[in-house]
């Protein structure tokens, strides 16, 4: 174990909870939480930045900034980064490994939070609330008949735990489920009532196509104009996972061409590409698109689970030991 005295835990999110603060403070650690610019995330915060508010940390716990060898290589102390959340296509897991540090995700702490969110945008979109509020708001009380989710076809792309999440909760809604994955289990499909098909045919016959797969290089642009053309025009698209499998302009376009009935988004390209800044501003302006930002995660309970999650992978690493099962993503302390 490293000096107690000395053990430094850097918080670059917002909603760290007192709770956590005092589970890290009884475990011999220091807390300081960044003060970050009013509406700025720590995925904006330039390198120097972040090498300031890091130059004398042991622990990291992290939103969205971009964890990349070049600030790692500046940061001789620090010996874990914990993101408060499970996406970790911003880290450079093998910098992480190469400098003998650690790197660990908060495993389910917002499955649930997440799912409900995704049922909340099927929901939304499929009722036109936003844009039954958006009349009323100019005097018109006129009546937009919607869509029912109830008996209607829901395809899920990945079926991780959020997407299994979507499944329990779609139940009560009786739907057809149809599902692709990598990691096909028969025997809970069948007890789930999902079956498994292939992107295209799921698309073909969803009514709801939502999103619950991780990004990587192969499912990059997965949902691109060509998947787009493949969905029913009275179909409805789903993101709460990554901005990246979605051509946000290729569905902006087929929106506003009426070839789909409308979209739930939390998630956008623009977060990675600020070059598409544009397509979501469009996006988000259109009468049947919900959107939230990046915000799916980020309920009271949500924030707490993940974040005690992030501040136990903390400890157990500065502890020299494990972080809890699932959460690490990259260990290179043997290679040093």
């Amino acid at each position: 174990m490293s000096d107690q005295a000395t053990r430094t835990v850097v918080v670059t999110q917002r909603f760290f909870d007192e709770e956590t603060i005092s589970y890290l403070h009884s475990h011999g650690c220091e807390v300081r939480l960044a003060d970050l610019p009013p509406g700025k995330a720590d995925g904006e915060l330039t390198e120097g930045s972040l090498v300031q508010l890091l130059a004398d940390a042991d622990g990291w716990i992290v939103g969205h900034a971009r964890v990349t060898r070049a600030l790692l290589g500046r940061l001789p102390r620090l010996q874990v980064i914990a993101r408060r959340g499970v996406g970790y296509e911003r880290v450079d897991t093998a910098a992480v490994a190469d400098l003998g540090k650690v790197a660990a995700i908060a495993v389910g702490g917002n499955d649930a939070c997440v799912a409900d969110h995704a049922i909340a945008l099927m929901l939304a979109v499929n009722h036109r609330l936003r844009e039954s509020q958006m009349q009323m708001n100019t005097g018109s009380w006129a009546i937009l008949t919607g869509a029912d989710l109830y008996q209607k076809t829901v395809g899920i792309v990945g079926l991780g735990r959020i997407g299994r999440g979507v499944v329990q909760r779609l139940k009560g809604f009786e739907t057809r489920i149809l599902a692709v994955t990598n990691d096909p289990d028969a025997a809970w499909a069948r007890q789930c009532g999902v079956e498994y098909v292939d992107l295209d045919t799921l698309l073909a016959l969803s009514d709801v196509v939502t999103l619950h797969a991780p990004l990587t290089p192969e499912t990059r642009m997965l949902i691109d104009a060509q998947a787009l053309a493949r969905m029913k025009s009275t179909a409805v698209l789903i993101n709460t996972a990554r901005g990246g499998l979605v051509d946000d302009a290729a569905l902006l376009d087929a929106l506003k061409a009426g070839r789909l009935a409308g979209a739930g988004l939390d998630v956008y390209l623009s977060e990675s590409d600020p070059s598409y800044t544009s397509v979501t501003n469009a996006l988000i302006a259109l009468p049947n698109v919900v959107a939230t930002p990046h915000s799916g995660a980020s309920t009271r309970e949500g924030l707490n689970r993940t974040n005690q999650i992030a501040a136990q992978c903390v400890v157990a690493v500065l502890d020299g030991g494990e972080p809890p099962a699932g959460c690490a993503i990259a260990d290179g302390r043997h290679r040093v």
